[in-house]
């Protein structure tokens, strides 16, 4: 009976030991996490990106039958903010000039078979490619891109939560749902990048 008590009282303490060195190495593990992604802008990198898809599923949404009752528009300079450096300058290189060519000639010689959906598409590839040096560079990757795109999102969320007939309505309704998540992820990328110029 001796011997059972002791070998529960041991297993107990060994579990305790283990829970408390795992939760010291998750601690660890997310302290070095935001200091890696504040120091070395990964993090605004990788929300941005976050981001950019989350805005992109917000136009999808638009197109298909799930109706938003946003102004998708906001979306495009939205976008042009907030995509990683990378991904951006692959669109205002050649292959931008190249899209944004076709797309131009497309809507210009055949406009029936220039479909609605790609308006918006066409006018974000045009905005990267023609934008000036000061738009492009300075104030995409400044705190003044950040503003633009937390104003963005904060209006449509706003304007969202008005058009779905209050927050409880934005959170329960089906196509609210997933256009209210869409919008608050679009708030995240602002948030961070707003944190780590601040800190």
């Amino acid at each position: 009976m001796w011997n059972r008590m002791n070998f529960q009282q041991e297993s107990a303490q060994l579990l305790n030991s283990d829970f408390k060195d795992l939760s010291d190495a998750a601690n660890k593990l997310a302290t070095h996490v935001i200091k890696v992604a504040s120091v070395g802008g990964f993090g605004a990198s990788f929300f941005g990106f976050f981001a950019a898809v989350a805005a992109i599923y917000l136009l999808v949404l638009d197109r298909t039958n799930w109706k938003t009752n946003i102004l998708t528009s906001l979306l495009i300079p939205y976008i042009f903010f907030s995509l990683p450096s990378i991904v951006f300058g692959v669109f205002r290189g050649e292959i931008g000039k190249w899209v944004a060519l076709v797309a131009v000639v497309l809507r210009l010689f055949i406009p029936k078979h220039f479909p609605d959906w790609l308006e918006l598409p066409g006018a974000l590839i045009l905005l990267i490619v023609v934008s000036p040096e000061l738009v492009a560079g300075t104030f995409r990757n400044d705190i003044v891109g950040v503003i633009v795109c937390l104003v963005i999102a904060c209006y449509l969320l706003q304007e969202h939560i008005r058009a779905s007939g209050g927050f409880r309505n934005s959170f329960t309704k089906a196509n609210g749902v997933s256009n209210s998540i869409g919008i608050i992820l679009l708030l995240v990328y602002p948030i961070w990048a707003l944190l780590t110029i601040i800190f």
